[in-house]
């Protein structure tokens, strides 16, 4: 990204002492055998807080998930992710102080960056000018452009279960509510795995009759999701990632396995390790939650057990990012 010349005159600047608050939703891509095209928004909340400041300094307020390792300076992917907004609307940065809250674990295939990245553009559009402000259409396709798809950032946006696709004229999403009985539990390894290393595993083709089988799980999955959670296990057949990927996660991948076997819609979220499972009612989710722990203890599966699982009981977030603006006094 390139940011523009602070001093430029023909430039506008956001209002001095304005602070807008973004809360953004955890995600989960692909939901199986929606590779780059699906996403669910769960309930784990990053917070991100941006105050206009009078002088050109740049303060940083980092707690939470990551914050040993993040920066502290303008190579801060909120505020790379800033400057391009404000390049692009007609703004230059000035000073801004930074406040993030960070709950979302890096590395794990839950959205961390495409947080990141839903939170600084929402908040840089909403300290400029009521009449520059952009919707969310905007928003959604310049989070595209930063992620390189959408199925991480739409659910950020718009809540629910997210469908996406790109077209000549850009990205598109459109927004499905799941059916209530829809409850996703989150098992989160204590390992991180690097999406470029997870995608540079996949193959440049797969065989039709995998991409054709991928077909009817997707169109299935969606089925489940919104009307009939009794079909997630099926609906979550994935033919097109998940296999070539097993050997950068071997416990994640044992676990969706044992899972699945035993009856559950257990996938890897996103690009992993974090193992995803949709359960049909609070029974089935307890159900999971006391199997998942049951797993890491047992020496019977040592690829399982290997490996320390953070498991949490969430819900579909329903209503996506919310952004906040405190004017100037």
């Amino acid at each position: 990204m390139t940011g523009l010349t602070m001093t430029s005159p023909l430039l506008k600047t956001p209002a001095t002492g304005a602070t807008a608050t973004v809360r953004v939703p955890g995600t989960s891509a692909n939901l199986g055998p929606g590779f780059d095209s699906l996403g669910l928004a769960v309930s784990l909340y990053d917070t991100l807080s941006i105050t206009v400041l009078e002088t050109p300094a740049l303060e940083f307020e980092l707690s939470g998930e990551g914050v040993e390792s993040l920066p502290r300076d303008a190579s801060h992917l909120v505020v790379k992710t800033m400057d391009l907004v404000w390049e692009r609307l007609g703004y230059s940065r000035g000073g801004l102080r930074v406040s993030a809250s960070n709950v979302l674990p890096h590395g794990r295939g839950l959205g961390s960056s495409a947080s990141a990245i839903v939170a600084a553009i929402m908040a840089a559009n909403a300290l400029v000018a009521p009449a520059d402000q952009q919707d969310d259409a905007w928003v959604l396709q310049l989070a595209s452009e930063l992620e390189g798809h959408p199925d991480n950032v739409a659910p950020a946006i718009f809540g629910a279960v997210a469908v996406s696709w790109q077209e000549a004229a850009g990205f598109a999403s459109a927004k499905v509510m799941p059916h209530a009985g829809v409850i996703p539990v989150a098992a989160i390894p204590d390992v991180e795995l690097k999406t470029e290393r997870a995608r540079g595993m996949l193959p440049a083709t797969v065989p039709h009759a995998d991409a054709a089988a991928n077909s009817g799980r997707a169109a299935l999955l969606m089925h489940a999701l919104s009307a009939e959670p009794t079909l997630l296990l099926a609906g979550t057949r994935d033919y097109l990632h998940q296999d070539y990927r097993a050997e950068a996660m071997p416990g994640s991948a044992a676990l969706v396995a044992q899972l699945r076997q035993e009856g559950h819609a257990a996938f890897i979220s996103g690009a992993g390790p974090t193992v995803m499972t949709l359960a049909n009612g609070v029974e089935e989710a307890e159900l999971i939650v006391h199997r998942i722990n049951e797993l890491g203890a047992s020496t019977s599966m040592p690829a399982i057990s290997g490996v320390s699982w953070r498991v949490l009981r969430l819900q579909v977030d329903l209503e996506g990012a919310k952004v906040e603006v405190h004017p100037s006094l």
